[in-house]
């Protein structure tokens, strides 16, 4: 568990899933994402079930909790690829900011991690925006690269070392 002044990162368990529910069905904040907003609650179990479940060893993933209440998720499912999500309704104040610094001194505590690579959609400029501030380092650009909900989808790829 990492805590900061207003934010809780944790491990997730299946127990979140009403409150990862409310974010993955969240339409402003999937926009961007890699598949459409969740539509039940049956396709958020699934997604829920392989965080809970990955493999200590290959990932590195918490959730966001506010209050007591999960707002998103921040880490690495599949290291080195990080990635993150927060509920619009908790944008532009400074929470995706306040997780990522202490998600990225976690990071920074374990050898086994000597970088972090992220892929983000060039319309997404708040995002790309947000990894710049913390170190990350645009590496290249590829087009049509995911078909997702939007159609086909480029991508903006990033990197930050820990060396």
């Amino acid at each position: 568990m990492i805590e900061t002044p207003r934010l809780t990162l944790r491990r997730a368990s299946m127990d979140d899933l009403d409150d990862m529910h409310r974010v993955l069905s969240d339409e402003k904040a999937m926009l961007y994402w890699s598949t459409p907003p969740h539509g039940d609650k049956a396709q958020t179990e699934t997604w829920l079930r392989s965080m809970v479940e990955a493999d200590p060893a290959v990932s590195e993933d918490f959730l966001i909790e506010r209050d007591g209440v999960v707002i998103g998720k921040i880490g690495a499912y599949r290291l080195p690829d990080f990635g993150y999500i927060l509920h619009s309704d908790h944008w532009r104040i400074g929470l995706a900011s306040e997780a990522m610094i202490a998600f990225l001194a976690h990071v920074a505590t374990r050898p086994h991690i000597p970088y972090l690579t992220a892929d983000v959609d060039p319309r997404n400029p708040a995002s790309i925006r947000l990894l710049e501030k913390h170190g990350f380092r645009e590496t290249g650009r590829a087009a049509r690269t995911w078909q997702t909900h939007l159609g086909w989808c480029d991508s903006v790829y990033f990197r930050r070392d820990f060396a």
